[in-house]
């Protein structure tokens, strides 16, 4: 029971530190964006954190007893540690998640409700969770290739690759070499189909999420009507009543004159 509890404590630890560093990543990653600080030092720390996190992904993903889950569950920390663009940090806030679901917070809080419920169906029930990981990989992969065929740097290759799996394509970056149209291609077929997957199951859920109330509204209405009906079914019977009672006194009224 004691080295239990103390299992316990290290791991509130543990995860006490990776709450730190994940919201040091967050907030590092907004400096860098908006050039706010010393930008050679900002950068320092977000290789150092970089290696730090990759080191704890490849160190449980070790430990794992079931690496399969693990890679699904931790798919987000896998993007957090991709050295492409200083955005991908921010795919460690979904690390934050799962530590909250791991110490029940939102049930200790009294927080924990069906809105809880709901999103944990839609980012794994739904399969969201894998479409979105095999998306990101698509894009980071081509991306990957088209900056070492068409000697682009990361970055823009980074937002080509988003741009055209998009469907956007602004045209400020094309391939010019036989590989890099070969990569454009495979993106095309590859990237858009996936990401055309990723919103219908993003559509299906809110919809099926909408359409369980339309049944139980149109219940309700029925309901309502079966009432009304009997209301004027008891309400027809009783004026009936009365017209009867009515012609019996007139009946009995003109037999007492004559």
């Amino acid at each position: 029971m004691e080295a239990e509890q103390r299992q316990q404590r290290r791991i509130a630890f543990y995860h006490l530190i990776i709450t730190l560093l994940t919201l040091w990543s967050a907030v590092n990653v907004v400096l860098l964006s908006f050039h706010i600080g010393d930008w050679h030092v900002e950068t320092r720390i977000s290789n150092g954190l970089l290696v730090v996190f990759a080191v704890d992904y490849f160190v449980r993903l070790g430990r794992s007893r079931d690496r399969k889950t693990f890679l699904i569950h931790s798919a987000f920390d896998l993007m957090g540690i991709i050295p492409m663009h200083p955005v991908f940090a921010l795919f460690r806030l979904g690390r934050l998640a799962r530590m909250v679901q791991y110490h029940h917070l939102f049930w200790k809080l009294g927080l924990d409700g069906k809105w809880s419920h709901d999103f944990h169906r839609f980012i794994y029930s739904t399969g969201f969770i894998y479409l979105f990981s095999i998306s990101i990989a698509i894009i980071v992969l081509s991306a990957l290739l088209f900056s070492v065929f068409e000697h682009q740097s990361l970055s823009d290759s980074l937002w080509w690759a988003i741009t055209t799996a998009t469907t956007v394509g602004y045209g400020d970056d094309t391939p010019h070499t036989a590989v890099g149209k070969v990569i454009a291609v495979g993106l095309m077929f590859g990237g858009i189909g996936f990401i055309g997957l990723l919103t219908s199951t993003i559509t299906d859920f809110f919809t099926n999420q909408a359409s369980p109330n339309m049944p139980a509204e149109a219940s309700h209405d029925e309901d309502e009507l079966r009432q009304l009906l009997v209301k004027i079914d008891t309400l027809t019977t009783k004026v009936d009543h009365l017209q009867n009672q009515v012609k019996r006194l007139e009946k009995s009224g003109y037999r007492k004159k004559h």
